[in-house]
């Protein structure tokens, strides 16, 4: 049974104990910043590859080792084992607890679930950790082979699959507990943090635009890139062009707000100006190259005032730095 009272946060934002080793850890192993472990938790084994493809399952088990619903991904990708010996804890308790720390930190669930003994299809079976495990094999031996398989005494199973919008990128979560035997729970975290692409070469996706457009109102215009501290587009926003006109083109009973946004680098006033500025040129690039009706886009500026992320990093100032398209 679940203890409702045991509580714990188990992100480093919260407790703090990042890149704490205990005297029991194999040697060797840096715990990621992102997740910690439970405490008593021990890392028996560790995997990292600065970049490799990977696949995070979203789905349950539709046949014999087959899931339909697949997030294909590519980029760093730590894989840590931790051990938990003692029968004063339950898997559902470390499942209970890291499902909660996920949330906290604003983490959505892309799919969760746990499970009895007996094989089932739902996330967090042992068949479907057994579908993850086969489509992202480990390629370095050591005790997580204890997860993939189970023992006369094995227990019941959990699996958390989340993801993060940072400023440094997304970042998928995908955490497994599993009661081993009576007195060993083990856990497997892995943390894929997506290769960000270079700037100014992601264009804006028709698809996507409509997407976002229908769930939020708006939609960032990625692939717009301008001169640094400027209003003038670079010709790398072409592509971007063509595709948004396309939208405008396809969609012609609407209309829209073109808004500009900036850091928080410099005085307001000019970043209000220099946003207004931006938003007013790819108004007028739609208008003038692909003969969209002016009366259908109004450019407007509003500087620093509505970041995505937090401008104290690089890595934010970036993201801040955009134009959007938002629904009248």
């Amino acid at each position: 049974m679940v203890r409702m009272n045991l509580v714990l946060v188990v992100l480093v934002s919260a407790i703090g104990l990042a890149g704490v080793v205990q005297a029991e850890d194999v040697e060797g192993v840096h715990e990621h910043g992102l997740v910690t472990r439970y405490p008593g938790q021990e890392i028996r084994w560790q995997q990292i590859e600065n970049y490799m493809p990977f696949r995070v399952p979203v789905g349950e088990v539709t046949g014999y080792r087959s899931i339909d619903d697949w997030i294909d991904i590519e980029g760093r990708v730590t894989r840590t084992f931790y051990s938990y010996k003692g029968t004063d804890r339950t898997f559902a308790e470390f499942y209970l607890n890291y499902l909660r720390a996920l949330q906290e930190q604003d983490f959505e669930i892309l799919g969760k679930g746990v499970s009895g003994s007996r094989k089932g299809a739902a996330v967090g079976s042992r068949s479907w950790s057994e579908v993850y495990f086969i489509a992202n094999p480990t390629s370095k031996p050591g005790e997580v082979g204890t997860f993939f398989a189970g023992t006369s005494s094995s227990g019941g199973a959990g699996a958390i699959v989340a993801r993060k919008e940072r400023a440094a990128g997304t970042v998928y979560v995908v955490i497994g507990v599993e009661q081993h035997s009576a007195d060993y729970v083990g856990t497997l975290i892995d943390i894929i943090e997506v290769e960000a692409a270079e700037t100014g070469l992601v264009v804006v996706d028709a698809e996507a635009m409509g997407a976002d457009l229908q769930q939020y109102g708006r939609v960032v215009l990625d692939g717009i890139v301008f001169d640094f501290d400027k209003a003038t587009l670079k010709p790398e926003s072409d592509p971007a062009l063509e595709v948004i006109a396309g939208f405008l083109k396809d969609n012609p009973e609407k209309t829209f707000y073109v808004v500009g946004h900036t850091d928080s680098a410099g005085t307001f006033a000019y970043n209000s100006q220099l946003s207004a500025d931006r938003a007013a040129a790819v108004v007028a690039a739609l208008q003038t190259r692909f003969n969209i009706a002016a009366d259908r886009l109004e450019p407007h500026g509003v500087g620093p005032l509505s970041p995505v992320f937090s401008n104290g990093q690089e890595t934010g100032q970036e993201k801040n730095r955009r134009v959007e398209l938002v629904e009248r």
